[in-house]
């Protein structure tokens, strides 16, 4: 009896080698011939699964979006429901935290959204992906902003929008500077600038 394939698993395999690949030959190395070797499949199963390489590359960005994405709505779901016994300045700072690579796995995945996003320059296929996520991003911090504000955890007179473009741009300076540099940007440094920004934000500075 042939074995039953799914097809969305099976994209989902090869976008997981086009990570792979990346992280260890950067994007120009991601050439379907790499990617087949490293998901153990034909070149001609590849192309059954993405009409070219674009949609294969595309497809990787978004998978790899949506890795982040599942921790960090697990984080928003319990901070933006109703629960009077949840410590939501501590909350927020943990939703907030995986954006930053504080560990090995997210410090990969910062890599390797970095190199992807500075690849929009020279492959417009790939802009639309990252200004997308780039908004959900500011979409994300900008409705934290505005339930702690409604909540009492912020200024009234916040200003929602401009804080959360300030936030998401210290994200991802802070990210960026601990992908290049991380022995210059631990962890422990991280958490405590995000920790004090959000400290500035409560007091209104």
């Amino acid at each position: 009896m042939p074995k039953i394939v799914d097809p969305e698993a099976r994209r989902r395999a090869v976008a997981q080698a086009v990570l792979a690949v990346v992280a260890q030959r950067g994007l120009e190395g991601a050439s379907l011939r790499n990617v087949a070797e490293e998901a153990g499949l034909a070149i001609g199963s590849v192309r059954h699964y993405f009409t070219d390489h674009d949609e294969l590359m595309i497809f990787a960005m978004r998978e790899l979006g949506r890795r982040t994405g599942e921790r960090i709505r697990a984080h928003a779901e319990r901070l933006l429901a109703p629960d009077g016994d949840l410590d939501r300045r501590a909350a927020t700072e943990e939703l907030l935290a995986e954006f930053l690579p504080l560990d090995d796995a997210r410090r990969e995945e910062a890599v390797l959204w970095i190199t992807f996003t500075a690849a929009t320059h020279t492959r417009p296929e790939l802009r639309p992906c990252a200004a997308e996520m780039q908004q959900d991003m500011r979409d994300l911090v900008a409705r934290v902003l505005s339930e702690a504000r409604r909540m009492g955890g912020m200024p009234a007179d916040l200003e929602v929008d401009v804080e959360s473009r300030r936030l998401t741009a210290l994200l991802d300076g802070l990210t960026l500077q601990a992908a290049l540099l991380p022995d210059r940007m631990p962890p422990k440094q991280l958490r405590q600038v995000l920790r004090r920004h959000l400290d500035a934000l409560r007091s209104g500075g």
